[in-house]
């Protein structure tokens, strides 16, 4: 693989920049889309007091988000592997920009959910696009690279959370929402002027690192791919398509492990403050822990994801898993105590590990399958988060009502350690 040093020159000389602005570029855009997942929290209850309706009308719409996001990746992906990602980010920003600015007229329990939708498509391109870039333009630093991108979707709420409580305080809520989707629309706008995607020839990314990659019975044989590199079942340079991914076994392990964190960390993303209201925290214990969520999670995305480049990514990621499994646990506990420093703290630490997949499986994907076509790798793996996201919207709200929330937060709990279990099986195609 070529050297750091030699791939920035290489990338100079075709940008006539330095490759870390298409990450600037990236990174700003993730922050501009992040509201729809981290301000939703603090959204829901006000919105559905505005519409006078309950909130398990609007239970749905954070499943709808995940869904939607996560399935439009795929297009996107595939689109952008293809076509470069100037055109795609374009209509992302429209849409990602109309759906905010809609919320502030909606009217109707419906209105939200078209509202969300729209948004959520512009999300989806925002997302698969930002993290393969990365992927793409820094084959020699993909964890810390795509930790900085993944970062910024969690970092940039942090700003967005107290604006948006300031302005339910202050009964300007629409005002606030539509303010920030002309922002959005806007800076993302902006910023596809910005990306573009090397040329091939540009890195030698299908290199396989592991040992075993010479003896891999997964690997498919010998062909040419878009970007000119060969896909050999000698451990050669190679890229993998989607189809021949889905063969692997570590594909399998992988999709399973992104839904079962992703149900816990997406659990607690949606439901933080209501849990703490009903397990009898302060306000400001309800404001502290929504507002150091999107923190806690920007830098689990950028930390994990940097030491990942230094050590064995595949023990990283099941160390993170297993750690969030047991805070997630450890939140019932705190709960239960009425220990608002408890809450606040173990609910940092299980966002923390959590969101740590977000950079981990973008660049295991690279590890394992190449970069030629990662952005459609990478979006079938991130649709894990669609399962994800139906058990910590409407499959949690559900189970609320039936079991409480005590033990359908142990039920998250669980399923983050069981991913983290099943990360120390990981390994790459054999």
């Amino acid at each position: 693989m070529a050297q750091p040093s030699d791939l920035s020159v290489r990338a100079r000389e075709i940008l006539g920049r330095s490759r870390w602005w298409q990450i600037v570029a990236a990174a700003v855009m993730m922050a501009l889309v992040s509201p729809y997942q981290y301000v939703w929290a603090s959204l829901e209850g006000p919105l559905a007091s505005d519409l006078n309706v309950s909130l398990s009308a609007l239970g749905f719409v954070f499943t709808v988000y995940v869904v939607v996001m996560s399935l439009v990746q795929f297009p996107a992906g595939w689109w952008r592997d293809r076509y470069g990602p100037r055109a795609v980010i374009l209509v992302a920003g429209i849409l990602a920009g109309t759906g905010y600015y809609a919320l502030s007229f909606v009217s109707e329990v419906w209105h939200v959910y078209v509202a969300y939708f729209v948004g959520a498509v512009g999300v989806g391109i925002v997302y698969t696009v930002a993290v393969n870039t990365a992927v793409k333009w820094f084959p020699d630093r993909r964890g810390l690279t795509t930790g900085i991108g993944t970062m910024a979707f969690a970092a940039g709420s942090a700003a967005f959370v107290p604006y948006v409580r300031v302005a339910v305080a202050g009964d300007t809520l629409p005002n606030a929402l539509s303010n920030m989707g002309i922002l959005i629309g806007v800076g993302i706008v902006v910023g596809a002027l910005v990306l573009e995607d090397p040329p091939a020839g540009f890195r030698d990314d299908g290199r396989n690192t592991h040992p075993d990659a010479a003896s891999s019975t997964d690997a498919p044989h010998s062909d040419s791919d878009e970007d000119g590199a060969k896909t050999a079942s000698d451990g050669s340079l190679r890229s993998y398509t989607w189809r021949e991914m889905v063969r692997t076994r570590a594909f399998a392990l992988m999709y399973f492990m992104f839904f079962a964190v992703s149900a816990a960390g997406l659990m607690i993303t949606a439901r933080v403050v209501l849990y703490a209201e009903q397990a009898g925290l302060t306000a400001t214990v309800v404001t502290v822990a929504a507002t150091l969520l999107p923190v806690a999670s920007a830098g689990g995305r950028l930390l994990v994801g940097a030491v990942s480049d230094h050590y064995v990514r595949e023990s990283v990621t099941a160390v993170s898993f297993t750690v969030c499994g047991l805070a997630t646990l450890a939140i019932v506990l705190f709960a239960g105590f009425e220990s608002g420093i408890g809450y606040i703290g173990m609910v940092a630490i299980a966002v923390f590990f959590w969101s740590a997949q977000f950079s981990l499986f973008p660049s295991l994907v690279g590890d394992y399958y190449g970069g030629a076509h990662s952005s459609t790798n990478y979006s079938i793996i991130y649709s894990g988060k669609m399962w994800g996201g139906v058990f910590g919207g409407g499959v949690v709200g559900w189970l609320v009502g039936v079991v409480g929330w005590d033990l359908t937060f142990t039920l998250g709990g669980l399923l983050a350690l069981t991913a983290g279990i099943a990360g120390f099986f990981l390994k790459p195609p054999q």
